[in-house]
């Protein structure tokens, strides 16, 4: 049976393609070229046998989940991938341009200046509320899972999809580490963390392959992105916890050190773009010929958002 893909196999394969053509391009100077191309192939294929397997099986919880594991997965490996691609094009970074943007908002350099407010119990509160960022998007996926709305988490993945994609293309484009890295001369006084602290610390920055990835701020983007979705649909509980924590984060990312306010920014902007193009690609994406096929053929489909991968485990 030939697999069906949704909007969001189409997005991921989409940007996989796209990627994919960038390792070749950089192949002259890029050592890894093959290495990458494989990869985004590999995951590819992934996603076409998760969605083959979810058409054969389907109505099926287990061939949605496989679907979802591996569009994570992908979403994972390829910011790990994107280091290596980003060094082959720009022989250096934007970090400069940033700084000084920065600095003609503000007159100061923000991460410097939040030194006054250094504590180590604020330190370590920021720095969980950085880390949220990675559960912020799975709680509203189990919510909406939970409850059996299928057809929103659908919409909630393509749109959260977009806004990493979205974040990966501004890697590309104006690729920077950071002011941890730029303006340690200038700090005074490191964070002040507690051992606790400071071992998370090192293990976010030993799993983070890609050190290129501050503008725009991801974190910001996509957190942005799930506090919209919990409001849009009416995750009234969520929504509640998700506001002072997507606050929290916010303001991490500068006085953690880990981007400018200019990223920051840029984040907020990003989840602006996103929600305007979102709904738009993915109803053209629906068009495709082998979803406006699957449409035809599904006998009875439900009219609210419960799909039918609720009706088999």
């Amino acid at each position: 049976m030939r697999p069906v893909l949704s909007p969001s196999d189409l997005l991921t394969i989409f940007f996989l393609a796209m990627l994919s053509g960038l390792a070749v391009f950089s192949a002259p100077v890029n050592s890894a070229w093959a290495g990458l191309f494989a990869t985004y192939a590999a995951l590819a294929v992934a996603i076409l046998v998760a969605a083959a397997y979810r058409t054969r099986v389907s109505p099926a919880k287990r061939g949605f989940y496989l679907s979802v594991i591996c569009t994570v997965m992908t979403v994972s490996i390829v910011f790990n991938s994107l280091g290596e691609l980003i060094a082959s094009i720009h022989a250096t970074t934007f970090d400069g341009f940033l700084i000084a943007v920065d600095h003609a908002m503000f007159g100061v350099h923000p991460t410097v200046w939040m030194e006054r407010w250094l504590r180590p119990t604020l330190s370590a509160l920021f720095q969980f509320a950085y880390i949220s960022y990675y559960f912020i998007p799975l709680s509203l996926g189990i919510v909406l899972i939970a409850k059996g709305r299928f057809g929103a988490f659908e919409e909630v993945l393509f749109g959260i999809l977009l806004c990493f994609y979205l974040s990966y293309v501004g890697y590309l484009l104006v690729p920077a580490i950071g002011p941890r890295f730029t303006l340690s001369h200038l700090q005074t006084g490191d964070l002040q963390l507690y051992p606790l602290i400071e071992t998370i610390q090192e293990a976010l920055n030993a799993l983070e392959k890609n050190k290129t990835d501050a503008f725009p701020s991801g974190h910001t983007a996509v957190s942005l992105m799930c506090l919209y979705y919990a409001w849009k649909e009416r995750e009234k509980k969520l929504f509640a916890v998700f506001v002072p924590v997507v606050t929290g984060l916010l303001i991490s990312t500068v006085y953690l050190r880990y981007h400018y306010v200019i990223d920051v920014i840029a984040g907020i902007a990003l989840t602006g773009l996103t929600i305007a193009l979102a709904p738009g690609l993915q109803r053209l994406l629906a068009e495709a010929p082998a979803i406006r096929a699957m449409k035809k053929s599904a006998p009875g489909r439900p009219r609210d958002d419960k799909t039918s991968c609720q009706d088999d485990s």
